[in-house]
């Protein structure tokens, strides 16, 4: 039996499949492509060049499949939702019935922080439920730590294997799942002493705090005013939403700013909030703004622990190498 579910499948599935080698990728991958391109359904691939090479190679440059260039789908969750849900909108609207999507999505062992995509991978079960979406999402067990590899299976209700689809015990509630999960890390720049550290700054204080930072080290015009708006949105939630104090720290070093806006309150209760706009996310405690956080931003995580609630917001030119290999400096 094929990778997935009976033939004549409809509707919403959400699978993960876990490889180690380029003929187990393979061997999952291809009858899963092969199959939707067979029942004439769109067919979408976001894969990283090597794998996207591997594709190619066994299918042919004319097969009917799209591709899109994983690095930049996967730039950042919210506007890999967004993107994704953009392209299965307007399928639909001509006419799919079903659609069937792969991609490559990022983690620590390719030097991408995982905590905004382990979310990612939680609330697709819930952004993308109203398409016919066939979705896989293979992770290769050389690079993947094993703390990825857990959470992989407990945010995708199904698992692919060559021999077939198979239901996933591991699955957990979306919302269970990102109440429970706790994310660790922390910046390395955050052991060193702030550029600036405000306390209950007013937002004219903390956006000029913000775009010092932002000039002294080399970012682009484009990455500093994002990050002033994101700083700006955050701490505004913080004063409306939080419990003072209200503290700002902000640390620099060259192409590279993190700003860590902390509060004494315990943050949104909607664990979708910032992955997708506030009227989707039923949350208008700081939804909107959280999620303008997560178009602009490198990254952006979200802690509770014993000081409070953090929005941790981080903007990164990458040098040209680490741009050509994905990675992005000190956050692996």
């Amino acid at each position: 039996m094929r990778t997935g579910v009976a033939a004549g499948h409809r509707g919403f599935f959400h699978q993960s499949a876990f490889y180690g080698s380029d003929e187990e990728f393979l061997a999952v991958v291809t009858p899963f492509l092969a199959d939707g391109l067979g029942a004439g359904e769109p067919t979408v691939v976001a894969f990283s060049p090597a794998n996207e090479a591997l594709i190619r190679a066994a299918f042919g440059n004319d097969s009917g499949l799209t591709y899109l260039e994983g690095e930049a789908q996967y730039q950042r969750p919210a506007g890999a939702i967004r993107g994704y849900r953009e392209i299965m909108a307007n399928l639909v609207a001509r006419g799919a019935t079903q659609i069937r999507i792969v991609g490559d999505v990022p983690h620590p062992g390719l030097g991408v922080p995982w905590e905004w995509w382990a979310r990612y991978e939680a609330l697709v079960n819930h952004a993308f439920a109203e398409f016919p979406l066939w979705g896989l999402c293979p992770y290769d067990t050389r690079t993947a730590p094993p703390e990825v590899l857990d959470q992989v299976r407990r945010t995708h209700p199904h698992l692919a294997t060559p021999h077939g689809s198979l239901a996933n015990p591991a699955f957990e509630d979306p919302r269970e799942f990102l109440n429970r999960i706790t994310p660790r890390w922390h910046d390395p720049l955050e052991l060193t002493r702030p550029l600036f550290e405000l306390r209950d700054p007013p937002a004219a204080a903390a956006r000029d705090a913000v775009t010092q930072a932002g000039r002294a080290t080399e970012l682009s015009g484009a990455d500093i005013s994002g990050l002033v708006l994101a700083a700006t949105e955050a701490i505004t939630n913080a004063v409306l939403h939080g419990r003072p104090p209200v503290r700002v720290r902000i640390w620099a070093q060259p192409r590279r700013v993190v700003v860590a806006v902390t509060d004494h309150g315990t943050g949104p209760d909607n664990p979708f909030v910032g992955l997708i706009p506030a009227r989707e996310s039923d949350d208008g405690v700081g939804g909107l703004g959280l999620w303008l956080a997560h178009q602009m931003c490198s990254y952006v995580s979200l802690n509770r622990d014993s000081d409070g609630f953090t929005v941790r917001l981080i903007a990164e030119t990458p040098h040209p190498q680490q741009s050509a290999d994905g990675a992005h400096s000190g956050t692996g």
